[in-house]
């Protein structure tokens, strides 16, 4: 199911600026366990934004396409989009 195959990494879009790194870890910690996570731009920005990027790093590379089931789900005020992402991009 995943669209880069053996990649532990998802990138999540159309977040909500309301949302924090940690509902980000509660929401995906359920499929599968985090190795690391990055939230652009961080929780602390000084500077507001209409809408927030997420990476997630998986342990195991079949969280990745359980993780794509979340696609199209309403979270805060948005549908996420979640996609499989190529590992060196966001954890360099």
């Amino acid at each position: 199911m995943s669209g880069i195959p053996g990649t532990a990494v998802i990138q999540i879009t159309n977040l909500s600026s309301a949302v924090s790194s940690e509902q980000m870890r509660t929401l995906f910690g359920f499929l599968g366990d985090i190795e690391e996570l990055r939230l652009y731009p961080p929780d602390n920005a000084p500077l507001p934004f209409s809408s927030k990027v997420c990476y997630i790093k998986y342990r195991e590379p079949s969280s990745v396409g359980v993780a794509q089931h979340l696609t199209n789900t309403v979270f805060i005020d948005r549908a996420l989009i979640v996609v499989p992402c190529a590992e060196a991009v966001p954890f360099s």
